[in-house]
């Protein structure tokens, strides 16, 4: 995909203003040309339609502009390269998503099926063999591998010169492995019945934060070659931002808008997820020697059967939301200071304030 040619003349757009379009525009590109693909079509069209169907693109877009906040170009050879490697990303995250969603046992994702319940519900309408179910099951993790195969070949078949390559790997790696050791440490606090605040921040900086803000701006600034104070100033704002983009994800997955969400409204109490906002339900309920809230709120954790508006009720009640709101204001102001110790592009700063904003203050 050559940036001169996607970007119309006229228009006078620069690539920052054309970012979501071009993202867009390279990943159907990207999925269009794979080698190899043809007999995992059935594979191919699911992971399509996934990262084709919605989605906010915050990752590459934190990665595009910790690359110009660096001081990397808007425009040129070594831009368009930059932005072809940074829809490895949005494949990265179709990996998370999916098996994510196999492991929650989520029933839609962006306003449809997930990808285990397509591939179930193809299975039963065939009268095939075997389980719906457990073929869906298997069909979506092979989805979700693809993903991760097909992000590694985006970014090393993008076009980066050899020493941005060997620059961008190291946080690549990392972003891989903090995502994976997340989601094992969430399934393990599920196992385990763990309470502990601290673990349920643990879990949000690896699972989430990680991938989604502090790694991609790593990632950005590595290709630009930015100073080692540069990159840890991005970083930082990058892990408090990070985990208040999750904090506010848990009061989404409880309070939002199934709707605007793309996701039922719930889940997250129906599952037992053990997110920061429960783990500082229950210390607020100890706190306030309130033992029947601990029980209710335990039964919540364990799957047993609750009422999901007596739950809302008792989480306003104990005062835990206001609590996660109050600390997503914090990180997120810890965050926004970061940028202020470096010198930065100033477009790129004021776009990451913005970003951080989005992330933060959002409704889906």
């Amino acid at each position: 995909m050559s940036l001169a040619s996607a970007i119309d003349p006229c228009e006078q757009s620069p690539v920052d203003d054309a970012l979501p379009r071009l993202l867009r525009e390279g990943l159907e590109a990207f999925l269009r040309h794979r080698p190899h693909a043809e007999p995992a079509a059935d594979l191919v069209a699911e992971l399509s339609a996934l990262v084709l169907s919605g989605g906010k693109r915050l990752r590459p877009t934190f990665a595009w502009w910790g690359w110009r906040a660096a001081g990397g170009e808007s425009r040129g050879p070594r831009a368009e390269a930059v932005l072809r490697a940074l829809i490895a990303l949005e494949l990265l995250q179709a990996c998370a998503l999916v098996h994510d969603d196999v492991m929650d046992r989520s029933a839609t994702r962006r306003g449809r099926a997930t990808a285990h319940r397509t591939f179930a519900t193809r299975h039963a309408a065939g009268r095939w063999a075997g389980d719906a179910e457990h073929y869906g099951d298997c069909a979506a993790v092979l989805v979700g591998d693809l993903a991760l195969a097909w992000a590694d070949d985006a970014l090393v078949t993008a076009g980066l010169p050899a020493d941005a390559l060997v620059r961008a790997w190291q946080p690549w790696q990392a972003m891989r492995t903090e995502m994976i050791a997340g989601q094992h440490l969430d399934l393990l606090a599920g196992a385990r019945r763990e309470e502990s605040l601290e673990r349920a921040l643990r879990v949000a900086r690896l699972k989430t934060a990680s991938y989604t803000v502090q790694r991609p701006l790593h990632l950005g600034a590595a290709l630009a070659n930015a100073a080692p104070e540069v990159t840890g100033a991005l970083c930082a704002f990058g892990r408090d931002v990070g985990v208040a983009y999750q904090l506010r994800d848990d009061l989404l997955g409880v309070f939002g808008d199934e709707e605007v969400t793309g996701k039922p409204v719930g889940d997250d109490l129906r599952e037992g997820k053990r997110t920061p906002l429960m783990a500082v339900a229950l210390e607020l309920a100890r706190a306030a020697d309130r033992p029947e809230a601990v029980r209710e709120l335990r039964r919540c954790l364990d799957g047993g059967e609750v009422d999901a508006d007596a739950v809302r009720e008792l989480l306003h009640d104990l005062g835990a939301v206001a609590a996660v709101e109050r600390r997503i204001a914090v990180l997120t102001a810890r965050g926004l200071r970061a940028l202020t110790r470096v010198p930065l592009d100033p477009t790129a700063r004021g776009r990451l304030i913005g970003l951080a904003d989005r992330a933060t203050a959002r409704k889906r």
